[in-house]
């Protein structure tokens, strides 16, 4: 059967990621997270991680990252890096840049840190207030092998789309995935 992957970025977040825990059952996703969040909420990140689901990098504070210097840039990863990996247990395979803003001076940071750079096939854009139904009928022109971003961020249109968006999938013969990387 094909896959779809389905990731969420921004979390964890108090208001939405249990329920999307909840949501997704035994479905894997990916969750990108930022590290200052995760830093505020080591309990969620440690759920995210017993509930099965990949855990990837999103940097500590979702900057632009080709705009930092290398330093910072560096700085934004690594803290990430070993606020994850201290929190679970497990070093972070992969890395997604906050706005897929990413170029050779980010390519090679993060390849420093062992990290595969994950961007997406459809954006949901959940993150610009869309609607439940809009978030669906987005995450239907996937395409198998396809990866369709969400938000962890306090989104309910984004909870409510996922048993949505998994009915979805089922009937085109489709299912849920983590990124390999």
């Amino acid at each position: 059967m094909d896959t779809v992957a389905l990731t969420f970025d921004d979390g964890p977040h108090p208001e939405t990621t249990p329920a999307l825990l909840a949501t997704l059952g035994d479905a894997p996703a990916t969750f990108f997270l930022q590290g200052s969040c995760a830093a505020d909420h080591p309990d969620l990140v440690r759920a995210i991680a017993a509930a099965g689901h990949t855990i990837g990098n999103h940097s500590w504070t979702h900057p632009r990252l080709p705009s930092l210097s290398p330093a910072e840039r560096e700085l934004e990863v690594a803290r990430t890096q070993d606020l994850l990996t201290g929190i679970t247990g497990t070093r972070p395979r992969l890395f997604r840049p906050p706005y897929g803003d990413t170029d050779a001076a980010v390519a090679a940071t993060i390849a420093g840190h062992g990290l595969a750079e994950i961007l997406w096939t459809v954006d949901t854009r959940d993150w610009a207030g869309a609607s439940a139904n809009e978030i669906v009928e987005a995450s239907a022109t996937v395409e198998p092998g396809g990866v369709i971003l969400m938000h962890d961020g306090g989104y309910a249109s984004t909870v409510a789309a996922v048993p949505r968006i998994l009915a979805a999938l089922a009937a085109r013969g489709l299912r849920a995935a983590a990124v390999t990387g």
